[in-house]
């Protein structure tokens, strides 16, 4: 008897041929796999969340703001002055325009000491506590300000969900004329990935302490 060894390598060959592409078509597969998830988690950890919006804080004097020790020098007590090293504390309202009797959506509550002899500058520190739509919390900020222009404070923590937030707020003078004084406040803020990932951990705590 004769064996068909032409019939029966050529068999082999098919069999193995079939066995390498799906081999092949596996490990392609799997490296598109590994890619999208890898550039899925690249991309989450990288993105910061962040919100951007205005409010108008007014202060009125002898009602919302005070003063609370008297300065030493310089400038004297005027709507934009006040002298240096005087002691200000203030709790003022927020709202959502320049109209003193639009909403209310937050309050700036803090301290300054004038630090300039020409009674413009002074060191800010405060808490704004928001009331947003889908944001509730406080956050607080430091710096200089300027009575009668431009200023950026850096924030320099938060509460509530704005726990972990950084960023920076700016205030500019809108209407200084009258016992009421306005200041468009800008806020900037921002959230690093970690944020996202201790609050989860928080809620699952949380949750097991419960349960």
């Amino acid at each position: 008897m004769t064996l068909n060894f032409s019939h029966t390598s050529s068999n082999k060959h098919r069999a193995m041929a079939q066995i390498l592409h799906l081999y092949l078509l596996a490990t392609l597969l799997l490296a598109l796999s590994f890619k999208a998830t890898s550039s899925s988690r690249h991309s989450g950890n990288n993105g910061l969340k962040s919100l951007h919006f205005a409010l108008y804080q007014h202060e009125t004097i002898n009602k919302t703001g005070y003063i609370i020790v008297n300065g030493v020098a310089g400038a004297g007590v005027g709507q934009t002055t006040t002298p240096f090293g005087t002691l200000f504390a203030f709790q003022d309202p927020m709202t959502v325009t320049a109209n003193i009797s639009s909403k209310v959506v937050a309050i700036a509550e803090g301290t300054s000491i004038t630090s300039s002899f020409d009674g413009l500058r002074s060191i800010s520190i405060a808490k704004i506590t928001l009331r947003l739509k889908n944001h509730m919390g406080s956050i607080s900020i430091v710096g200089g300000t300027h009575n009668i222009k431009p200023a950026d404070h850096p924030v320099v923590g938060g509460t509530g969900d704005f726990m972990f937030v950084q960023g920076y707020v700016t205030s500019s003078p809108v209407d200084l004329q009258g016992l009421t004084v306005t200041y468009k406040i800008v806020f900037h803020l921002y959230w690093p990935s970690y944020a996202n990932k201790f609050s989860l951990h928080d809620k699952h705590v949380g949750n097991d302490i419960i349960t």
